[in-house]
């Protein structure tokens, strides 16, 4: 299959996965909060994942770019609490339309930060993308309260985890970048939780471990198709997640 086709397959992928992990988290914040919910995600995603780790002989750590992975992991953490706690506070369809301007923004630093060029092609399919974002909103309509801005908030810093993300597939494979981001969220969660810690439900904890998995398939899809292709080729599809 030709790489590039290969990389939108992954990024339809990734974005069914992604909705679904959306899901399983707001059922499972019904019940605990976002600091717990936020630790067991990533803590069970690294028990998802052991096996490989254990099967390279932790040799998938290894890495020339440890102090961006660590820039990551500290982006990522604000950028966890900000969009898990929103799902509480605002409909899943309107987190997804809002999530919707994270493509403009990627494409815009890519071509900035990378050079990539964008063609007509791809840049109707972000403005079609964009006004479908708008129509589902109805701007004038819609509240603008906390979950939004949360959501917002998060939005920018996981434009931001995408170009680090790229940065480092040109070195890095997909299952290193993965593992650091695991293995540094759960550290960095775990203190969070230590404080605000709320027992789940045997219920939560099944919807949690879900997410995890879900979340694992939404990563390792989206690493791959960094190494693969342009950002600008791979942002437009992820508006398939309002259909989702």
């Amino acid at each position: 299959m030709n790489k590039k086709l290969f990389a939108i397959l992954l990024v339809f992928i990734a974005t069914f996965f992604g909705t679904l992990m959306g899901v399983f988290l707001k059922i499972a914040q019904y019940d605990i909060n976002v600091f717990t919910t936020g630790f067991l995600r990533f803590f069970l995603g690294l028990l998802f994942i052991l096996p490989y780790i254990f099967y390279t002989k932790f040799k998938v750590y290894k890495s020339n770019h440890l102090k961006l992975h660590l820039i990551r992991g500290i982006i990522n953490l604000p950028m966890i609490y900000l969009g898990f706690g929103a799902l509480i506070y605002i409909s899943l369809e309107q987190i997804n339309a809002l999530h919707f301007i994270v493509p403009l923004i990627v494409t815009l630093l890519a071509v900035f930060i990378f050079k990539e060029r964008i063609y007509i092609i791809r840049i109707s399919a972000l403005i079609i993308g964009f006004i479908g974002m708008l129509i589902m909103l109805r701007p004038g309509i819609i509240e603008m309260n906390i979950g939004v801005y949360m959501t917002l908030t998060s939005c920018f810093l996981w434009s931001l985890i995408i170009i680090i993300s790229k940065s480092l597939a040109k070195d890095d494979g997909p299952m290193t970048i993965l593992t650091y981001q695991y293995s540094l969220m759960t550290l960095f969660s775990f203190f969070a939780a230590l404080f605000y810690w709320e027992t789940p439900s045997y219920t939560s904890i099944i919807y949690i471990l879900l997410a995890a998995i879900a979340g694992t398939f939404l990563h390792i899809s989206l690493n791959y198709s960094y190494k693969l292709v342009d950002l600008s080729v791979t942002q437009p599809i992820t508006f398939l997640g309002l259909i989702y």
